[in-house]
């Protein structure tokens, strides 16, 4: 339905830009500037009527050619490419309309009519120069131009609510939109620069060519002062139509791709606030793009609240489970982002750090309260559970969406209680193959662990475990960060 309403708008398009261009000013430039006999004219209008039908023919068959690829979109088979394909051919139906009105429509009736007048000449049945034809053709160039500047514009209306349906199609079988996809076909800058040109110079050409054809009948002797003004008059208009056609397109220009830049860095996650100073609607424009950004980052604000307050409800709902080890998490990471600053790592990846170190120990959620409060010694079954608890951290991490923000943090709540002889867990990784954090996280949590208070033992000073890290290094601690570690605490002390 929706492809055969669109036919239809186009059909009664051409009609009207026919009417416009042939019918008012073709008409009216042969009636008025042609002097001719009743016989001369009664034979032009067989021989613009045998034309017609060979552009209107012409014009048929590229016009299927053209609308061939929409065809398609609406059987019901069709595909995603299909669909795309018709969504393409549908944005560029306005320049292919231009392209058919000035090759098939324009050809298809300048040579037709030129021969056939050329031959009527030849056998005298038509008396009018031979010149006439080659004005012909240029008043036929002209109101060609002007009829496919009709239809395009017509038919960028026309084509909406068509891409509409195509994208419609696509989001209902594939789930995808095409609307999303960057077409641009026809710059806004060609589509100013061209139709101020066209705005300017159109009518003094036709003008310039209709008053030439007037006087070379009535006044032939001002013929060459005539062409001497009328170019000089034609050269003016287009310089001045080509300047201001140049200065407009600027004006709209700048600001276009002002929003242009603006959308890529909101794209990219870098937003920044445009700068305009217009007393048009880019104005209105511009000060819509400043709102829009100051919401999106305030709502990033929140969100990066919203997950920094993740990180530290879990690391609380830790210590809500096992009070003797409250604060463990938070300084774990305190000490972990002092080894990170102390081997040069950057904002971005202090921060992932301290945020795997505050989950560190979230696979402890998933061990058993008997297990995990046990004031006495572990069984060997009990210290398998405890053992686990890296390995479902991971999981749980894995599990959370969106994934990304997650993703880089596994590798430390894996991978911290990994030693670098190999005989850690959960996989016995060892030396460099462990994960870096993995590697920094086991010597912060360590230490924290052999300074806390426990319900069985009396947490030691830090001056023991320094030295029983010391002892360490290379065995179950990464000596490089083992050592920093070491040196950062006595420079403390």
């Amino acid at each position: 339905m929706i492809f055969k309403l669109f036919q239809q708008t186009l059909l009664r398009n051409y009609l009207f830009g026919s009417f416009v261009a042939v019918v008012i000013v073709g008409t009216t430039f042969i009636t008025q500037t042609l002097h001719i006999t009743q016989h001369d004219l009664d034979l032009l209008l067989i021989i613009l009527f045998i034309s017609l039908v060979t552009m209107v023919s012409c014009e048929w068959i590229v016009f299927q050619v053209h609308l061939q690829p929409i065809r398609q979109a609406f059987n019901d088979h069709a595909n995603l490419n299909t669909l795309k394909n018709a969504y393409l051919r549908t944005l560029s139906f306005p320049i292919l309309t231009f392209g058919r009105i000035m090759l098939p429509h324009f050809i298809g009736l300048a040579i037709p009519s030129s021969l056939l007048a050329l031959l009527f000449i030849y056998l005298e049945k038509l008396s009018i120069p031979y010149s006439y034809i080659g004005f012909a053709w240029v008043g036929a160039f002209l109101i060609a131009l002007i009829h496919g500047v009709i239809e395009f514009l017509l038919t960028t209306r026309a084509i909406k609510p068509l891409l509409e349906e195509i994208k419609k199609q696509t989001m209902t079988k594939y789930n995808i939109d095409l609307s999303l996809e960057d077409y641009v076909l026809l710059s806004i800058r060609k589509k100013f620069f061209f139709s101020i040109l066209f705005i300017g110079i159109f009518p003094i050409l036709l003008f310039s060519l209709a008053t030439y054809i007037y006087l070379v009948q009535s006044y032939p002797e001002i013929i060459n002062d005539y062409w001497q003004w009328s170019l000089t008059i034609i050269l003016i208009v287009s310089a001045i139509a080509i300047y201001f056609s140049h200065l407009l397109t600027r004006e709209v220009e700048v600001p276009m791709k002002q929003l242009q830049q603006g959308m890529q860095h909101v794209q990219t996650g870098k937003i920044e606030y445009l700068q305009g100073y217009y007393s048009d609607e880019f104005s209105s424009l511009i000060a819509g793009f400043n709102h829009m950004a100051s919401s999106i980052q305030e709502k990033a604000k929140l969100n990066e609240e919203l997950l920094e307050s993740f990180y530290t409800v879990f690391a609380a709902t830790l210590d809500a489970r096992d009070p003797y080890t409250a604060g463990h998490s938070i300084r774990v990471a305190e000490f972990a982002v002092e080894i990170g600053e102390e081997i040069g790592l950057t904002i971005q990846e202090l921060d992932l750090l301290r945020k795997s170190a505050l989950l560190h120990d979230i696979g402890k959620i998933g061990v058993r309260d008997d297990v995990l409060l046990k004031d006495g010694k572990l069984t060997e079954e009990e210290f398998y559970q405890i053992k686990q608890h890296p390995s479902i951290g991971a999981d749980i991490l894995n599990r959370i969406n969106p994934k990304n923000a997650m993703i880089s943090l596994i590798p430390g709540v894996k991978y911290h209680h990994e030693r670098y002889d190999g005989k850690g867990y959960p996989e016995g990784l060892s030396g460099e193959s462990i994960p870096t954090f993995g590697r920094i996280l086991a010597v912060a949590d360590a230490y924290d662990a052999m300074t806390s208070d426990r319900p069985y033992r009396k947490g030691m000073d830090s001056n023991m475990a320094l030295t029983i890290i010391e002892k360490g290094k290379g065995t179950q601690w990464d000596p490089h960060y083992a050592q920093l570690f070491i040196d950062i605490m006595n420079r403390k002390e």
